[in-house]
């Protein structure tokens, strides 16, 4: 499988409600940090997480963290 493409190197933090989300894991959604479908084709799938109470998360910006959707700092090495 390629690599994905970096969005950015830096988290992307914010307050989010409870439900689900589909987080890009590709790197080519233009609604990061979220899926827009743009990987289709490329063997990549959004990665879905269910938040269950109002908090702040930090989702990964530039897809090669270890905790999938979530930041582990990955961005700082590449």
């Amino acid at each position: 499988m390629a690599e994905p493409k970096i969005a950015q190197k830096a988290p992307y933090v914010m307050d989010v409600e409870p439900g689900k989300y589909a987080w890009c894991a590709c790197g080519q959604s233009q609604n990061q940090p979220f899926c827009d479908g743009s990987h289709k084709g490329t063997g990549f799938k959004p990665v879905v997480v269910t938040i269950e109470e109002p908090k702040k998360v930090a989702f990964c910006g530039c897809k090669h963290t270890k905790n999938p959707p979530f930041c582990d700092g990955t961005h700082k090495s590449l």
